[in-house]
């Protein structure tokens, strides 16, 4: 089966997370290539930050935001508001990247020609693409889902994982932020959706100091800006211990990408910075003590508890050390250290 190229496009992506956005890529690239223009608009929630993630990508027209949380798109009317704005910009195709009626029975609303979906319950009788799941597809993971839907329409994602765009004026703006931080760099990654992902402040600042005495490199701190409380904590345990670290929390996103893909490698908590740092084809070690390893990234090295009922806390930074000798693997170049 095969698409005929469609003309303005629309993906719907409400997953909310960083992560949920970047495990998304290969299917938002392989849809961009069914249209004439070789891009596609976005609607997602706010929490993605997917207009700074996406910033730089080629095939990301524009993005819209779903405000359900503030109202505007949430109940009756706010599926009807919500209606009136696809209905404005005239869409020709929309992909439905989620098994929710609503967002499919939005797009119909809109009058949107071609919807495509996963047509999983209800999505069946408001959908009207070539192809759709079986009911077994119901309790899948949303990449299993997207999988089975592009395999259905014979559309081959263009990358077997996740790739990330940085721009340039991203990369210099970072490098002249960092420019007295002698390369390579390690970002430690402090950020965490949920406290269970927490790996705290008390390691992290022991890890910097470790990486300090054995000359990994300079480290800097990634997290956003409700970290910033955290972030103070280490970089002033760092210093009272005789280290340094550089502070690049709350950087704008995109700024935030082109500092990890100078990066020799990450290392932190399972959160969106995990998920771009892999994307960007840097080496990440992810500390999984409260959630089970991500296995989509051969980036990924994933760092998990001797006991896991222990959690997070049972994670050590000597075990975070010895994890590090992967990077020096001369048998697999996905594990060499960056050059720069």
């Amino acid at each position: 089966m095969k698409l005929a190229p469609s003309g303005r496009t629309l993906v719907v992506q409400p997953l909310p997370g960083i992560g949920d956005m970047v495990w998304h890529l290969p299917y938002i690239h392989a849809i961009a290539t069914t249209t004439y223009s070789g891009r596609v608009d976005i609607l997602t929630k706010p929490r993605s930050l997917a207009h700074r993630l996406l910033d730089a990508d080629p095939s990301v027209e524009r993005v819209f935001w779903l405000e359900r949380d503030s109202g505007r798109h949430a109940g009756a009317s706010g599926l009807l508001r919500l209606a009136a704005l696809l209905r404005k910009e005239a869409y020709q195709r929309v992909w439905v990247l989620h098994g929710s009626a609503r967002y499919a029975l939005a797009t119909w609303l809109a009058g949107i020609p071609e919807r495509i979906g996963y047509g999983i319950g209800l999505q069946r009788w408001l959908l009207n693409g070539p192809a759709r799941l079986s009911a077994g597809y119901r309790l899948a993971q949303p990449m299993a889902r997207a999988d089975a839907l592009m395999a259905l329409l014979g559309l081959q994602p263009l990358e077997s994982e996740p790739r990330l765009t940085v721009a340039a004026a991203a990369e210099q703006t970072v490098a002249d932020l960092f420019a007295a931080w002698p390369k390579p760099w390690i970002a430690l990654g402090i950020g965490s959706s949920e406290p269970y992902k927490q790996w705290g402040a008390q390691r992290f600042s022991e890890l910097a100091l470790a990486l300090a005495r054995t000359g990994h490199g300079s480290v800097v701190v990634v997290g956003g800006p409700t970290e910033r409380v955290m972030a103070d904590a280490i970089l002033a345990r760092v210093i009272e211990g005789g280290g340094a670290a550089a502070d690049a929390v709350a950087l704008p996103l995109e700024h935030t990408a082109a500092l990890l893909a100078g990066c020799r490698c990450y290392i932190g908590n399972d959160t969106g910075a995990l998920n771009m740092a892999a994307a960007l084809q840097v080496p990440s070690f992810g500390l999984f003590g409260g959630s089970p390893p991500l296995t989509h990234s051969p980036f990924i090295q994933a760092i998990v508890p001797a006991d896991l009922a222990g959690g997070m806390a049972a994670i050590t930074v000597h075990q975070v050390l010895e994890a590090l000798a992967w990077l020096d693997r001369p048998d697999d170049i996905r594990r060499a250290p960056s050059a720069g």
